[in-house]
């Protein structure tokens, strides 16, 4: 079976020592959905694997090891898609991450923000891009590209399909972050994987 981790590190322009991982959508584990995330030394970084288990409205991003370090759930009675983001397996969500929904912007696929109080939000990021074709790029407030999502391609320039891309995250942005808003991009834009939540 070929690798589907780097072997080399993709360069990236103006940018200093970006974290560049694989991200694989097949769980580890036999009868599960879920994505294996390998770092640019091959090594297993994250892991979600998720059991089809009826009424199971989360979804846990893991370590290497195993251990939960956010917990997502899908926001009940919204009028777009809303997710909460939690730090393991806390009860305060830490973020949300809101479905994009203006027919005028086609750009922008989703926000990220946090709640100051119950009126007030603010946006922290902003996702633009495709999802489908594994284009996109994660935006802070300042307009600062801080994590992208690539097509990954085998030596030779094959394009591998579209279960294996690539996620390069820069130092001012947690790398488990980025994995989240991967996470929560797939369950928002890939109709296949609709029954993990």
């Amino acid at each position: 079976m070929a690798k589907v981790y780097p072997e080399t590190i993709i360069p990236v322009v103006n940018v200093k020592n970006p974290f560049v991982f694989t991200v694989w959508k097949k769980s580890l584990l036999f009868g599960c959905n879920g994505f294996t995330v390998y770092n640019s030394n091959g090594n297993l970084a994250f892991r979600v694997d998720n059991y089809f288990v009826k009424g199971n409205r989360e979804i846990v991003l893991m370590d290497a090891s195993g251990r939960s370090l956010h917990t997502i759930r899908r926001k009940m009675l919204s009028l777009a898609d809303n997710f909460l983001v939690y730090d393991g397996e806390s009860v305060n969500p830490r973020f949300s991450v809101t479905k994009h929904v203006n027919v005028l912007n086609t750009k922008s696929l989703a926000y990220v923000s946090t709640s100051k109080n119950r009126n007030k939000r603010n946006v922290i990021y902003e996702i633009q891009g495709s999802y489908a074709h594994k284009s996109c790029m994660v935006y802070d407030d300042k307009r600062r590209c801080v994590a992208e999502i690539r097509r990954k391609e085998a030596k030779g320039g094959v394009e591998l399909g579209g279960d294996v891309f690539a996620l390069v995250v820069q130092p001012s942005i947690d790398p488990t972050i980025a994995m989240v808003l991967v996470i929560v991009l797939d369950q928002m834009f890939d109709s296949s994987r609709r029954a993990l939540l």
